[in-house]
């Protein structure tokens, strides 16, 4: 409530979690936040809620950058010559973009007229550091809506109860109400030890792909995730490698100049 006062935006109901979709020709002072006389920017409006944004690679690439602190952090700190200002900014991060500048790069069913170059340069606009500090990356194909069939689909009903039992599980294990995402690295790694041949798999995963530390990390985080979510006491072999496919599929096809939404 704070947050949207601060920035004169009107909110008719603060129960319901913020969702923030600024436009990619938002500047980086309304997406950060900032200004003459500082305000919050979209990063801070979806404290505690979703920032979507929507053709990712759209944005200017400096404004991407500037989202390493928050993402990091959870806050954003503007300094000003008269004062120094610190909105939260803990937002879960959505994105899509398209596989290059026409959209068709990789599709079935559309040609894509786009050489080589633009596409490594359209790619490029989201930036390595950015990269590391997203959990997962998929690449999508065309669903057709014909073949789709909802039949054999979890309900969101139960799924909500799967994700609550999977954060009592884990405010349980780091003793308050901490979870996987935001827990620091040495209580995670106290908390979350790995099996000798799970540190191996994932150590020659990331000597394959050239995996950081913090991707690495991101692994470990998401892992006993997708275990808390299944009911499983310890990080299961499975678990490592479904987290590790969320990265291994993007990292394999990013190669080809393949990312993004089709």
């Amino acid at each position: 409530m704070s947050i949207y006062q601060l920035a004169g935006i009107t909110n008719t109901n603060y129960h319901i979690p913020p969702f923030r979709d600024p436009h990619h020709s938002s500047s980086a002072v309304s997406l950060i936040g900032g200004g003459t006389n500082p305000k919050p920017g979209e990063v801070s409006l979806a404290h505690r809620g979703v920032l979507f944004l929507d053709e990712m690679a759209e944005f200017p690439k400096r404004t991407l950058d500037m989202l390493r602190q928050p993402l990091e952090t959870g806050k954003v700190t503007i300094s000003r010559a008269a004062s120094t200002v610190t909105y939260p900014a803990q937002f879960l991060l959505i994105a899509a973009m398209n596989p290059c500048p026409s959209g068709y790069l990789g599709s079935r069913y559309r040609y894509c007229t786009c050489s080589p170059k633009p596409i490594l340069a359209y790619n490029n606009r989201v930036s390595g550091p950015i990269e590391d500090r997203i959990d997962i990356l998929l690449t999508l194909d065309t669903v057709s809506f014909d073949n789709e069939s909802t039949n054999h689909n979890e309900n969101s009903f139960d799924i909500r109860n799967r994700v609550v039992e999977a954060r009592e599980r884990q405010y349980t294990r780091f003793g308050s109400e901490i979870y996987n995402a935001i827990v620091s690295n040495k209580l995670l790694s106290q908390c979350c030890q790995l099996k000798e041949e799970q540190q191996k798999m994932i150590q020659q995963w990331a000597s394959k792909y050239h995996w950081s530390t913090r991707v690495q990390m991101k692994i470990l985080r998401l892992a006993r995730t997708i275990s808390d979510l299944s009911g499983h006491e310890a990080i299961t072999n499975e678990s490592i490698w479904e987290a590790v496919t969320m990265r291994r599929t993007n990292s394999t096809k990013r190669k080809k100049g393949i990312v993004g939404d089709h």
